[in-house]
This record gives C-alpha cells, sequence and structure tokens, in this order.
C-alpha cells in the first residue's frame, strides 16, 4: 500500500453540520478531570479549558474531544453528577469563545452527561464503552449525532485482564461488527458510526504492535476510522524496546514523536480521524501527508 493514497469519502452529519472525512482531521484532546494519566488537572478550570481549546484550534485542531472521566487502567467510575459538572460548562463556555464551527466531541459513556452537553451545543458522542450502558444507544438514536464505538473489553479495572486474544485482528473486527450490529438495530444510523480500535483497551504490547500493522483490515467494515494512540504505555513500551534510552517514557509527554509516527501510519492505512495531545505536531505531519498525497502512485 502506498503511504499516499486518498481517505475513503466518508461524511458524518450533526444537526445543520457535516464533517468531511475525505480528508484527515485532528481531534485534539481536552481532558477536564483531575487524574487523567498525561495532563490531569491542568485543564479542569473552565478558563484554562478554554485557553487550551483556542490555542488546539489554532495549531489545526478540527475536533475537541473533551472528557470528564478518565479511562487508564485501573480508573474508578466517576459519579455522573461529578462529570457533568466538569463537562457541561465548558462545552458551553467553549461554544461561547469558539463559535460553531468547531466540532466538539463529548468523551463519556454517559446518556445523561451526552444529553446535557448535546443542550449545550455538543455534536459527537465518542463512548469507549460503545453505547453499553443503559440507555445509551437510545438516546444515540434520538440525537441523530455521529457517535464513535470503541472497541474494550470488560472496564478500566478489569480490561488489562481480559486482554487474551487467540486472533487478535479477527476478534476485535467481529466484536465490532458485533456491537455495530446491536445499536444499528436499537435505531442508531450506520452512516453516523465511527469506529476506534481502542489502542490501550484490553491489549497487551505484542496484540497493539499487530493491530497497528494491519489496521487497514478494518476498513472492510466500510464506516470511518478514529485512531487514538497519543501518549500511551504502548508507546513507552516501543521507546524501551528500541532502545532509546535518552527518552525518559515514564513522562507520557515524550511520547509525542512515537505517537506521531503511529498517527501517520494510520492515515495510510485509512484512518481518517487522528486523536492527540500534541496537535501541532501532528498538523506537521498532516500537512506533509497531504501535500504528497497529491503526487501517489
Amino acid at each position: 500500500m502506498s503511504l499516499f493514497q486518498s481517505l475513503p469519502n466518508y461524511q458524518v452529519s450533526s444537526r445543520d453540520k457535516t464533517l468531511d472525512l475525505s480528508q484527515p482531521h485532528i481531534m485534539g484532546i481536552l481532558n477536564v478531570t483531575p487524574d487523567s494519566f498525561s495532563d490531569g488537572g491542568q485543564f479542569n478550570a473552565v478558563d484554562k479549558a478554554v485557553a487550551h481549546c483556542q490555542q488546539m484550534i489554532s495549531e489545526g485542531a478540527t475536533i475537541i474531544d473533551i472528557g470528564g472521566e478518565s479511562t487508564r487502567p485501573n480508573a474508578q467510575t466517576v459519579a455522573t453528577d461529578e462529570e457533568m459538572q466538569r463537562v457541561v460548562p465548558v462545552v458551553r463556555a467553549i461554544r461561547q469563545h469558539c463559535g460553531e464551527s468547531i466540532w466538539l466531541s463529548i468523551d463519556t459513556s454517559s446518556p445523561e452527561v451526552m444529553q446535557a452537553a448535546f443542550n449545550e451545543g455538543a455534536d459527537i458522542w465518542n463512548d469507549v464503552r460503545a453505547l453499553k450502558r443503559t440507555g445509551a444507544a437510545e438516546l444515540a438514536a434520538k440525537l441523530d449525532i455521529p457517535v464513535m464505538l470503541m472497541h474494550m473489553r470488560g472496564e478500566p479495572t478489569t480490561m488489562n485482564n481480559l486482554a487474551q486474544y487467540n486472533d487478535v485482528i479477527d476478534e476485535v473486527h467481529t466484536e465490532l461488527i458485533d456491537r455495530i450490529n446491536e445499536v444499528v438495530s436499537i435505531g442508531v444510523k450506520q452512516s453516523n458510526i465511527i469506529i476506534d480500535p481502542g489502542f490501550g483497551f484490553a491489549k497487551n504490547y505484542e496484540h497493539h504492535c499487530e493491530l497497528l500493522s494491519q489496521l487497514s483490515s478494518l476498513q472492510t467494515l466500510g464506516l470511518p476510522m478514529m485512531f487514538g494512540i497519543s501518549r500511551k504505555r504502548f508507546l513507552a513500551e516501543v521507546l524501551t524496546k528500541s532502545g532509546a534510552e535518552a527518552v525518559s517514557t515514564t513522562q507520557a509527554v515524550e511520547r509525542d514523536s512515537a505517537g506521531t509516527a503511529a498517527g501517520l501510519f494510520a492515515l495510510q492505512q485509512g484512518a481518517s480521524i487522528i486523536r492527540t495531545h500534541n496537535v501541532a505536531m501532528m498538523q506537521q505531519a498532516v500537512a506533509l501527508w497531504s501535500q504528497l498525497s497529491v503526487y501517489r502512485c
């Protein structure tokens, strides 16, 4: 496969907006939590969250992913009221200060949080639990917005124990199909589903390597893909195994170069959205990829 190929001609819609996914999009991560593995506590004040959002937009983000609950390994569930207090004021403030054109994604599994965020102008539902909570799929169908369904087994407290596969490519593919069929049967439009292979969730180092190397196999699902590996432990393991002793992989921010390289590899294999903490670095890489794609073979 050539590195410089056009992305599939996908589009998703929310309210009166359409997101053209035939061109790559950068999703900037905005954690409004005190305990995120990478940047917990940095942006959980509304003014800081808005400022960081504005910075990511200026650097090239077209989607902002706002999360009020950490889903790192062994993270504990956050009460709905607390998650809502973290997320909803930020959505309201971003819409006020950043306008309607920026796409706002809500990283939540809670239907109550999603409904409240939607009321303030959120556009996309990004759910690591793939709409499995009671009433989630029904609400997604009612709101008629794009939904990101991620592959995960169990919960953050149990997922590492469930990283057991005979064939990780086949099983991720099959489990995503099962989930897609289930939510579509409830009323979610298939044309508004975006898949997420779930890097960092219920997969070990070997699973991640195999999945990343064969990511293009998920194109057979016929749906746009979001790729999110930014600053995750897998990248630290890659750097450690490569003998990159100059890099202190205990610091998540120092994994950004490896994450950017992985993002380009995902674009090569058909990913439409790259979720990242470092928008500026990813935008530079995507700009090069987009320019060189003009000369694809």
